[in-house]
């Protein structure tokens, strides 16, 4: 197997597991608190997605304050960012942050956009250490369900999603190979990535 594919397992296995004993899960083969976060938090994002009540920016406004208490963007823009996250100075870090955490918005709100106003049903988890868990769910709309999971890590505060995986795609780990490519077919130079994460780039 080529090194730069270890090299890329090992970064994601590394990234997304984290390190330390941060608080939130009890490492066993699963998680009640962490399928109790994902059930809440989650069905709160896909009862607004399909709440006709609102206006839409009454929705947006309500979709981001659920989708920062349900994602650890801070964790999620390090990882996507792979080895080139090191190279980032102070102000290009700023930038990069707030602009991703627009695109993320975006691009996740995009893949639920199916299941919205659907039903979260958590079917089970699995506790791969003690701040880390895969939850398991299914979205049921209508008389379908299909399978959504979650990537849960133990933060300060409390209990963060690190990825979602919907219709088969991990989202995080499909933007970092997204991002990546970016830099390097640019040369090394992260400021490309970032303008065309201001401009609205695709995702």
């Amino acid at each position: 197997m080529p090194v730069d594919v270890i090299n890329r397992r090992r970064l994601v296995v590394g990234l997304l597991v984290g390190a330390g004993s941060a608080p939130g899960l009890a490492h066993a083969s699963r998680s009640a608190e962490a399928e109790a976060f994902v059930a809440s938090e989650g069905q709160k994002v896909l009862a607004l997605l399909g709440d006709r009540s609102l206006s839409e920016a009454a929705r947006q406004s309500r979709l981001s304050a659920s989708m920062d208490a349900l994602a650890d963007f801070n964790r999620i823009s390090a990882f996507v960012l792979g080895r080139h996250a090191r190279t980032l100075e102070p102000a290009q870090r700023q930038r990069f942050n707030a602009a991703f955490r627009a695109h993320v918005q975006r691009v996740f709100l995009r893949q639920l956009a199916a299941y919205r106003g659907g039903q979260l049903r958590v079917t089970g988890s699995t506790a791969r250490s003690p701040t880390d868990a895969v939850i398991n769910g299914l979205v049921r709309v209508g008389s379908t369900e299909e399978a959504v999971n979650w990537r849960v890590l133990g933060a300060p505060g409390g209990l963060k999603v690190v990825d979602v995986q919907a219709k088969g795609v991990w989202l995080a780990i499909t933007l970092q190979q997204d991002f990546i490519s970016t830099i390097d077919n640019a040369r090394g130079d992260v400021e490309v990535l970032i303008r065309r994460l201001e401009s609205g780039g695709r995702g």
